[in-house]
């Protein structure tokens, strides 16, 4: 007899997610989480004068049907991300503002662009998103870098400066750590990369009134504190023909099964018994978390948008690479949201908070104006540092790994099930993904248990 049916490992939307299926189902379950709150890579924060802002994951897109549908079922709201007006550029300390589709690039450079993206969503289109491993040209497109690709197909440095700026966007981490595979699978699972990079019509073009972190709250206070256990760091995951053992660190509880919903980084650091299957262990090793510090600039107006500025800045010069408006809906005052992402992260992480802030604000100041200079608060998180995230905005895969480990992603072994953004095939790395690995794992296991 088993104290339970399911364990989940892991509080954030995929393991909650997951388990509210699992209880509307009729099954009994418990979700252990290390740290001593829910959301995940969802964190609550909020400014000196008492407004709130997002610490962690926090734009939802319209096409985002699933996290959009828990949103609305547990009674939040969204609002539409500030957009109105021009953005800015910079490049070789020329401030460019444009209200195009150019991104603030020369003629030359945004026609140069626009081939390499039709070139890449073209070879996007060619891949699996169930099994990239399989697509055609999978080997060949897994050897190779996106940063190969990119300097084998352009010698353009404005292009090259413009495409090393949104891949870390994207990934927090670098062209040259991205398997060229990679890549075009979470491009393809977003829907193209107009979408992910867009606010109206794209990724970022929602926000949940209050924070995203609200959804796995209202998750686990459905559940209750008898299943959802704070403060419970999973060490160990022993396995038999009679079920699981779960050791964390209140004890050892027995299931049927398990469901892993933590990234394969942190999945790869708890011991199993019987050891995982090489493929499984090899892939653990190879998929690294990226790296970013996302921080938040506050002032008592959103000055940019008296002078017809949307807040959304490339910075192809400095550190902090992209910018938007982060404003409360009021307006009440003005925050800009920014991120230092892979290489940049990782040169930031090594400096103080001070250091950090006066670049940040030096940055903003280059493309806002001398309002920028005189901020109220700035507020930060460096994923890098958390003990039970070591980055954001998810896994990665660099050259040779889908091909060579990509099978064991969401594969289970024996009695232990795979959920996270990372293991979705639809918005692969995203709140949206996340939800939906959280469903499929929760099938898999209703499945097993009903046979």
């Amino acid at each position: 007899m088993t104290d339970v049916d399911v364990v989940v490992v892991g509080a954030g939307l995929a393991g909650l997610t997951a388990a509210r299926q699992l209880r509307s189902a009729g099954r009994t379950v418990r979700v252990l989480e290390a740290r001593n709150r829910v959301a995940g890579r969802n964190l609550g924060g909020a400014l000196a004068n008492g407004v709130p802002v997002e610490l962690g994951g926090q734009w939802i897109g319209t096409t985002q049907t699933e996290i959009l549908a828990l949103v609305a079922e547990l009674g939040l709201t969204t609002f539409p991300t500030y957009d109105t007006g021009d953005a800015v550029t910079l490049y070789r300390g020329t401030r460019t503002r444009y209200g195009d589709a150019s991104f603030g690039l020369s003629e030359t450079a945004a026609v140069e662009v626009g081939r390499l993206q039709a070139e890449l969503e073209a070879l996007a289109e060619t891949v699996s998103l169930s099994t990239p491993w399989t697509s055609p040209a999978a080997a060949e497109l897994d050897r190779r870098t996106v940063d190969e690709w990119l300097r084998a197909n352009t010698g353009d440095a404005e292009v090259l400066a413009f495409w090393d700026a949104v891949v870390p966007a994207l990934f927090s981490a670098q062209p040259a750590e991205l398997s060229l595979l990679h890549f075009l699978f979470y491009v393809k699972s977003a829907g193209m990369l107009d979408i992910l990079v867009g606010v109206t019509g794209g990724a970022q073009e929602l926000r949940v009134v209050g924070g995203t972190h609200q959804i796995s709250e209202r998750l686990a206070a459905e559940l209750g504190d008898e299943i959802v256990a704070l403060d419970a760091p999973v060490h160990a995951i022993a396995q038999d023909t009679h079920g699981v053992r779960v050791t964390c660190a209140s004890g050892v509880i027995t299931a049927e099964r398990v469901i892993v919903a933590i990234p394969p980084a942190l999945a790869g650091r708890l011991r199993y018994d019987p050891a995982l299957p090489a493929s499984r262990d090899g892939l653990t090793q190879q998929m690294p978390m990226g790296s970013v510090i996302k921080i938040q600039v506050a002032y008592p107006t959103p000055f940019w948008r008296a002078a017809g500025l949307s807040g959304f800045a490339f910075n192809l010069d400095g550190a902090l690479s992209v910018t938007m408006d982060n404003s409360p809906p009021d307006g009440s005052c003005g925050v800009l949201v920014g991120f230092f992402e892979g290489a940049h992260a990782r040169n930031a992480g090594t400096w103080s908070v001070e250091k950090r802030r006066a670049a940040a604000v030096s940055e903003l100041t280059e493309l806002f104006g001398p309002a920028a200079a005189e901020p109220i608060d700035y507020v930060e998180r460096d994923w890098m540092a958390e003990e039970y995230t070591r980055g954001c905005y998810g896994g990665r895969l660099g050259a040779g790994v889908w091909t060579q480990y990509g099978a064991a992603l969401s594969e289970p072994v024996g009695r232990i099930h795979w959920a996270g953004a990372e293991t979705a095939a639809i918005w692969n790395g995203y709140m949206d993904g996340a939800v939906r690995s959280g469903h499929r794992a929760a099938t898999e296991v209703l499945t097993c248990l009903d046979s």
